[in-house]
C-alpha cells in the first residue's frame, strides 16, 4: 500500500496486550518519564530502565511486514552530505518518544530497495530514515557509514519529527556496502544502541575495536559477499559483548532488499532489544536459534545454544 507524506497510513489501531495500563504518567525509563498525550489507557505498563513501545510480542508479529503502530512519511531532499531520503514514524504520541534507526542502501542501490526497512519497523515503533547516499550510488562504505551518522544528526537536530526522538537511543542498518556502512558508522560513534549489517560487503575484515550491540545477516549464497570473506570474519573478530550472527538458509546477497520474515523477525528483535532496552524481546534472541528451513546457522555471544 502506497503511503502518502505527512499522511498516517490506514490500519488497525494499536491493540495493547494484556489490558495492563497505569494511570497518569508512567515511568519508561530510568529516571524518565514521557510526555503524554491524550488519556494514559494509551500506555502499557513499562519496567523501569525499559522503554517498552507496543504490544507483548509474538513471533508471529515480528515476521510480518508491519507491526502494530499506524505510520506516517516525510520526504527529505537532498541535504549537504547525502542525497535525502525518507522519514517513516510512528503517529502515536502517547507514549513518549521512540528510538531512531538511519538505513543505507547497498551498492548502485536506491532508497527504495531498502523501503522496507522503513515500512516494518516503523510500524515496531521506531523513526526510520531510508537515505541516498551523497552523488553517486558508487560510494563506498566509509562515505556511507558517515552519511548515516549525518543523517541520524539530520533526525535529531533539524528534522520535521525530531521531538519524537530520543537522540540517546539511535542505530544504523544497511544492506551490502551499506551494511559496511553501518559497522564503520558503529565503529566511529560507540555511543549508538545498536547495528545491523546485513549481507555486508567491506575491505576491513577486523571490528575489534567495536562495541556497539551488533547483529550481522549473512546469506547462505551470497557470491558478492561470501559469508567466510565478509559476515562471518566481522563477527569473529568483533568487540561487541552483546553481538550475533544469523545466516539465512538458502539466501543470497540481494535477499534484504526485498521484505523477508526471517530477517524482520530478528532485526526488530535486536532493535527492541538494543535500543529500547525491552527485555521483552531478549526470548527471541536467547537461547540462541537453531537452524531451520529459514536459518542456517545462528552465533551468539554470550548466549547458549
Amino acid at each position: 500500500m502506497r503511503r502518502r507524506p505527512e499522511r498516517p497510513a490506514r490500519r488497525a489501531r494499536m491493540k495493547l496486550a494484556g489490558g495492563a495500563l497505569l494511570a497518569g504518567a508512567v515511568l519508561l525509563g530510568a529516571g524518565t518519564l514521557p510526555a503524554l498525550s491524550g488519556s494514559a489507557s494509551a500506555v502499557e505498563t513499562a519496567v523501569a530502565g525499559e522503554f517498552r513501545r507496543g504490544p507483548a510480542p509474538t513471533a508471529e508479529a515480528l515476521s510480518a511486514q508491519e507491526g502494530p503502530f499506524e505510520y506516517a512519511t516525510v520526504t527529505v531532499p537532498d541535504q549537504r552530505t547525502f542525497d535525502g531520503g525518507t522519514i517513516y514514524y510512528p503517529t502515536d504520541t502517547s507514549q513518549g518518544t521512540f528510538g531512531a534507526v538511519a538505513v543505507s542502501p547497498g551498492f548502485t542501490a536506491r532508497q527504495n530497495s531498502i523501503a522496507w526497512y522503513g515500512r516494518t519497523l516503523a510500524s515496531h515503533g521506531f523513526v526510520v530514515f531510508t537515505i541516498d547516499v551523497e552523488n553517486t550510488w558508487l560510494n563506498w562504505p566509509d562515505s556511507r557509514g558517515s552519511q548515516l551518522l549525518d543523517a541520524l544528526d539530520f533526525l535529531t537536530e533539524r528534522s520535521s519529527v525530531r521531538d519524537r526522538i530520543d537522540p540517546e537511543r539511535l542505530a544504523v542498518a544497511g544492506h551490502s556496502m551499506g551494511g559496511g556502512g553501518a559497522l564503520r558508522a558503529s565503529f566511529l560513534r560507540p555511543e549508538l544502541r545498536a547495528a545491523v549489517p546485513l549481507t555486508p560487503w567491506h575491505t576491513w575484515k577486523s571490528w575489534s575495536n567495536t562495541t556497539v550491540p551488533t547483529l550481522i545477516v549473512g546469506a547462505e549464497n551470497d557470491t558478492t559477499a561470501g559469508v567466510a570473506q565478509h559476515s562471518e570474519r566481522f563477527y569473529a573478530s568483533h568487540g561487541a559483548d552483546e553481538r550475533a550472527y544469523l545466516e539465512l538458509n538458502d539466501a543470497v546477497h540481494a535477499t534484504p532488499a526485498r521484505f523477508d520474515p526471517t530477517i524482520a523477525r530478528y532485526t526488530v528483535a535486536w532493535l527492541k532489544r538494543y535500543v529500547d532496552n525491552d527485555t521483552r524481546y531478549e526470548q527471541f534472541l536467547c537461547p540462541a536459534p537453531r537452524p531451520s528451513e529459514t536459518i542456517q546457522e545462528y552465533r551468539a555471544a554470550n548466549c547458549a545454544a
